[in-house]
């Protein structure tokens, strides 16, 4: 039994809270990716953006509740097909989200890492960030500078997807 002021990791711990370990392992696992890619600033909401969405996938991937240091590297075709461009990521997002809280209905004691998975779409969702317009015709713009150019308010989760995408790759 965890002593006053530790968290239970296995929600045994009589009225303790339970730590997020999936949600948290999900989280170092896309934060590690990320940063090996070395794509963008740590501290940028774009960062931020792309960790969310590796994590959500890496999370929501994980069926049978086994990460582990030696499953990550036979789920990297996995990640890589989730995030690919052609695929409908955010419908497989609100797919399993509703699937893994129909499950945990049934609980007694709510899953913290579901409710982390959970405000993590929601910001995915509704966070737009200002980035530029990949639609726009190119060369319509005079200078071509990268930070010149038509630029569109778009929801993180497609700005962060293809950011972890392309981070797996890397890896």
């Amino acid at each position: 039994m965890p002593h006053r002021g530790q968290e239970s990791t296995d929600g045994t711990g009589d009225g303790e809270p339970t730590v997020p370990m999936a949600w948290l392992y999900a989280e170092y696992i896309a934060d590690e990716l990320l940063r090996s890619g070395d794509l963008m600033p740590t501290t940028s909401f774009e960062f931020r953006a792309g960790r969310e969405a590796l994590a959500l996938t890496v999370f929501l991937s994980d069926a049978d509740g086994e990460l582990s240091g030696i499953r990550v590297i036979t789920q990297l075709e996995t990640w890589l097909s989730l995030t690919a461009y052609d695929q409908p990521w955010q419908e497989w997002v609100g797919r399993r989200l509703a699937d893994l809280t129909a499950d945990a209905a049934g609980r007694a004691a709510a899953d913290p890492g579901l409710e982390l998975a959970r405000s993590a779409w929601r910001w995915l969702r509704e966070t737009e960030l200002l980035a530029p317009d990949l639609n726009a015709v190119p060369g319509g713009v005079a200078g071509g500078g990268e930070d010149e150019g038509p630029k569109v308010w778009t929801p993180a989760w497609q700005l962060g997807l293809p950011l972890g995408h392309l981070a797996i790759h890397l890896f």
